[in-house]
């Protein structure tokens, strides 16, 4: 299938992946807000902003991958993937904003004293459900980001999996919080920013090596299955890069013959690319040929 048309399938299916994701994602919130509102705990509030950003993502989300999803053009010759890993990049800017305003609202509540949540059994039972949702989503997101070779869906399974554990320290704090303990709540708001940092340090160094064009392939390896195809002398001026990026790219040129006329060697450009294709599982190969 040609990359291009393998680029709108798969943009397709990340899409629809990311509408279902943003209605689970949008009864959570409205879940966990309310249960915060309604019992003034500022660890369930906060784990609601949490989940918000997930909204958002998805949101920014279906922007991206249909940005990403265009065919190359004059101003970006290599297509416009690496907006998708932009997008990833942005969810960093949202957890960090998170966690600022998480930690500055739980200083100052530790600081006033606290005060005694009220959290209802009915209460307690909608963030039950809500962790389940989450459970699902995280796990369902992750399989169909490595799937579909999406950073996006990858990077955003990540957070979603710091919501299982966010909402698991919600629900102990709640339970310490009814028998009376106030300093709870904002404890575990801190613990939730904690998190927060870890997963946006998690994401920040995997869209990195692919905004940086990190190799993909060792140098070596690649030269080792270039000069195992018949004609081939030597391969040199070996680049490769789309380490993470579910697209892998790669560059090389071979030396033939110099008695070879211009038929059979590119009869040799082309088996060296389908075989690097084949063997180190590339998606783009360019072959460059030079006599020797």
């Amino acid at each position: 299938m040609p990359l291009s048309r393998r680029t709108r399938d798969t943009s397709a299916a990340v899409r629809r992946v990311l509408v279902g994701l943003l209605l689970a994602n949008l009864a959570v919130v409205v879940a966990k807000a309310a249960v915060g509102i309604i019992s003034g705990s500022l660890a369930v509030i906060g784990d609601a902003l949490h989940s918000s950003v997930d909204s958002l993502y998805n949101v920014l989300g279906l922007i991206v991958v249909r940005v990403a999803a265009q065919e190359p053009d004059e101003d970006h010759p290599y297509g416009h993937r690496k907006f998708e890993t932009l997008g990833a990049l942005a969810i960093v800017i949202f957890l960090s904003i998170t966690c600022f305003e998480l930690i500055r609202s739980a200083v100052q509540k530790l600081i006033s004293g606290g005060a005694i949540i009220e959290l209802s059994d009915l209460s307690m039972g909608v963030l039950l459900a809500t962790l389940a949702v989450n459970v699902f989503v995280a796990w369902y997101e992750n399989r169909r980001g490595h799937e579909l070779g999406s950073e996006l869906l990858i990077a955003d399974s990540a957070h979603t999996r710091t919501d299982v554990f966010i909402t698991i320290g919600v629900l102990l704090g709640m339970l310490f919080s009814r028998q009376g303990h106030a300093w709870v709540d904002p404890v575990v708001a801190i613990i939730v920013a904690v998190l927060i940092v870890r997963v946006a340090y998690q994401i920040f160094a995997r869209t990195v090596p692919v905004l940086v064009d990190e190799r993909a392939i060792p140098e070596r390896t690649i030269r080792q299955t270039a000069q195992s195809v018949d004609g081939v002398r030597s391969a040199y001026d070996i680049r490769s890069r789309g380490a993470t990026a579910g697209v892998r790219y790669a560059e090389v040129t071979i030396a033939v013959d110099r008695g070879a006329n211009v038929a059979v060697a590119h009869e040799i450009a082309d088996a060296v690319e389908e075989r690097l294709k084949r063997d180190l599982e590339l998606n783009e190969v360019t072959v460059h040929v030079e006599p020797c």
